[in-house]
Formats: C-alpha cells, structure tokens, sequence
C-alpha cells in the first residue's frame, strides 16, 4: 500500500486541481471562463491553482485575441498528462 501512495502526486490532492486536470484531458484547451464556470470557483482561485499547475509544468496557456477582448486557453502539457495518468492508476490501485 505505502508504494501505491508513493505513486500519488501531490500536485493533483486538491480538488480544483483535480477537476482543472480532469477537464482539460478531455478537451483541447479551454478557456479562463469555462472552467471557471465549470469548477464554480472565483477568478482568484481558480488563477492560483492554475498557476500551481504550471509551476509544475503540467499545464500550459495561450493568449489569443478573440475580436478585440483577450482569450486565455489552458491546455495540457504531455507531462501533465503522464503524471495525471499515473496518479489516477494509482487511485484505481488503491480502490482495488
């Protein structure tokens, strides 16, 4: 059991985080907005835990222009993807 824990990424324990990652391994990217009204949380958090993401490299964003108004979109290094993988499997693994 203390090596399936082990195998559990400290970056992911929180819930936004948790749900930050869930929802950008299904889409391409989405944008500031969206998960903030996905995860229902308040521009300051949901800032922070992005930027928590992307200290850790698992996360990564683009600034693009929509019209004249600014578009951030967040998406998914490959990093970020490997690490979140492993530490779900090891969730399975402790369910087992």
């Amino acid at each position: 059991m203390k090596s399936i824990l082990n195998k559990l990424d400290k970056a992911f324990e929180n819930k936004v985080r948790l749900g930050i990652m869930s929802a950008l391994m299904v889409n391409d990217h989405l944008d500031f907005n969206a998960l903030k009204d996905l995860l229902g949380v308040t521009d300051g958090n949901l800032a922070s835990h992005l930027k928590s993401l992307e200290k850790s490299g698992y996360t990564e964003f683009r600034k693009d222009f929509l019209g004249r108004k600014p578009n951030t979109k967040y998406m998914v290094t490959k990093k970020g993807e490997v690490a979140f993988k492993q530490h779900i499997a090891a969730i399975e693994q402790l369910l087992k």
